[in-house]
């Protein structure tokens, strides 16, 4: 199952579900956060309450119904309150920021957490069909988005809140007919404002698979950029980028274009709600009824009460947008790893290490089967080769044992129990392996080899080193084993790259080594030097070995030739160069110097 099929039967509501149970541990943060918000909304309306204190009495002062020294005592004791507001409402909307921050950051590091830590277990199917330009993408854009949603909660959504409550309440005791028409006008600038932002969610949606198209061939390209380099082909891949930037801009202007009928219409619906708000207090104010510090109140009151409206709907543009960028991530969340383990898994630990294939059967797609009815034993510490021509299933046995996949039928035992018994991280711990290419991280030499193993120590770490000849290439480096191999080890050479994965595997010391196509991708000197190394390496130890060049398996205790996932001839290289079949066609082949 791809993201993209599941990401558009993701509801809002599931977006919201998934968001309140990341915040469900943080309640009380967020109750002292909107403690914080509704106490400066009331100092805010206190302020307006004392320009409307500072009108009244200064008409009272010009019209000489207050002396000088009663007007200045008021004056005084406003400036006071107004100071102390200011100081208290700084003072709090520090803290309000020093909480939010920490808030924010808790929630996007345990969003990471959790999906990083569910992407990294799903399926090896799932990430050989996943770009991981896209994926990083993703994860990025749906962290970033937990702050708007935060942001839209505590600067948009309770501000909004609470001044409509208060500032309708406190407009209700001067004129009914005003609340009720302020609250009218926020209503339908809040419907129109949703209206028009609900019409961008698919646009945006659009949008976002673009740039994760985009940036997934940007990725691709850079991760083979030794492809691109000997070929020639940088005009090329420039062309390419620029199509797919171009796509990713013409989607989102669809998707921004709607925003150009916002605030015009906004700007309509606040400046006839002003006339009709302050209508029927102009009329009291000609009949006497109010004074002109009540008009000006209000006047200031419908301000602060926009102001909110403004910040409300740019904010729910930015959430509506966050939540569109979450529901790709969480359609991640929504992809189960088909390879399960079961209630009762434990963990394994290999004794013995004797590995057993059981009428095993297997096939990536339905209608074509890889492996069938396999059957084989392995004795502990026996070097059992595996040969055939391309597509025999060779690559696909050692998957099936590292249970990357797991088989349609039949089981797999090591030591006679079935691997399906076991947790899947504690069964590939227990194993080791030298691939045909070393995948390393961008890291040093040491840290790189010191992955199979964290509680080595550094002794055992440059013992490894030594023991596969990587000592006399490191010494002649300035930083020695601390110097950085480059993105997927480009600064190393396929010997070295080699030497460096012959070490880990010696560092990770199991019972069961697998040598898969170990030494197909070197020249004949440096495949020579290190088949030495391996034979050490195998000593002891259950070895399971893919090759093509039959020369680095003769002295395998067993070699199984395989074809259309079968076993066809089994013995030892002396006893099948004998026999007519594939491994006596394969080896005059190579005899020959074809391949």
């Amino acid at each position: 199952m791809k993201p993209d099929s599941v990401k558009h039967s993701i509801k809002g509501k599931d977006v919201a579900k998934e968001f309140l149970q990341l915040a469900k541990p943080y309640k009380y943060t967020f109750i002292l956060i909107s403690f914080f918000v509704l106490i400066i909304s009331l100092l805010k309306l206190l302020e307006k309450y004392l320009f409307k204190i500072f009108i009244d009495n200064s008409t009272s002062f010009s019209s000489h119904i207050l002396t000088v020294e009663t007007f200045s005592y008021i004056l005084l004791i406003v400036g006071i309150v107004f100071l102390v507001s200011t100081c208290v409402r700084t003072v709090l909307f520090w803290l309000q920021m020093h909480f939010l921050n920490i808030l924010e950051m808790q929630i996007i590091l345990d969003l990471k957490r959790k999906y990083f830590n569910h992407i990294l277990d799903l399926s090896h199917s799932f990430h050989t069909t996943s770009k991981t330009g896209s994926l990083i993408s993703r994860l990025g854009r749906g962290s970033r988005s937990i702050e708007g949603i935060v942001d839209f909660l505590i600067f948009n959504g309770a501000p909004l809140i609470l001044n409509l409550i208060i500032v309708a309440a406190s407009v209700y005791y001067f004129d009914k007919a005003s609340a009720l028409m302020l609250l009218a006008v926020s209503g339908t600038f809040i419907a129109y404002s949703i209206f028009l932002i609900s019409r961008t969610k698919k646009q945006r949606d659009r949008s976002n698979d673009a740039d994760d198209v985009e940036k997934g061939i940007v990725g691709d390209f850079f991760t083979n950029i030794d492809s691109v380099k000997y070929y020639g082909k940088e005009e090329h891949v420039k062309s390419i980028f620029f199509r797919y930037a171009q796509d990713t801009k013409k989607k989102m202007v669809r998707a921004m274009d709607f925003y150009k009928w916002l605030e015009p219409g906004q700007a309509f619906i606040v400046g006839v709600g002003l006339l009709l708000v302050m209508y029927f207090p102009l009329i009291k104010f000609l009949q006497g009824e109010i004074s002109v510090g009540t008009l000006a109140f209000i006047y200031a009151v419908y301000g602060s009460a926009s102001e909110p409206l403004f910040s409300f709907v740019w904010g729910l543009r930015k959430v509506t947008e966050s939540f569109t960028d979450l529901r790709a991530l969480f359609a991640y969340g929504k992809i189960k790893n088909e390879i399960k383990d079961t209630p009762y898994a434990k963990k394994m630990e290999i004794e013995k290490g004797g590995v057993e294939f059981r009428n095993v059967s297997f096939g990536y797609h339905k209608n074509r089967q890889i492996i069938g009815n396999f059957q084989l034993k392995i004795h502990p510490h026996e070097k059992v080769a595996f040969v055939g021509y391309s597509g025999s299933g060779k690559t696909t046995l050692l998957k099936l044992v590292y249970r990357l996949y797991d088989p349609k039928q039949g089981e797999i035992l090591i030591d006679g129990k079935n691997i399906k018994d076991f947790q899947q991280e504690s069964l590939r711990s227990e194993l080791s392996i030298v691939p045909q290419e070393c995948i390393l991280f961008y890291d040093t030499i040491y840290n790189n080899i010191a992955f199979s193993n964290q509680k080595a120590s550094r002794k055992d770490v440059l013992k490894a080193i030594k023991f596969a000849k990587l000592d006399i290439f490191i010494n002649s480096l300035p930083q020695k084993e601390q110097t950085y191999v480059g993105e997927r080890g480009v600064k190393l050479s396929g010997g070295e790259k080699q030497r460096v994965s012959i070490a880990r595997a010696l560092l990770a010391n199991k019972k069961v080594l697998i040598l898969d196509e170990a030494t197909s991708a070197l020249d004949s000197k440096t495949e020579h030097q290190i088949q030495e190394e391996l034979n050490i390496l195998m000593a002891g130890r259950t070895t399971l070995i893919v090759a093509h060049r039959l020369s680095t398996i003769m002295k395998a205790d067993r070699i199984v030739v395989m074809n259309k996932g079968k076993i066809v001839q089994m013995g030892t290289h002396k006893d099948l160069i004998k026999q007519e079949g594939t491994y006596k066609e394969l080896w005059g082949l190579q005899k020959g110097g074809y391949i």
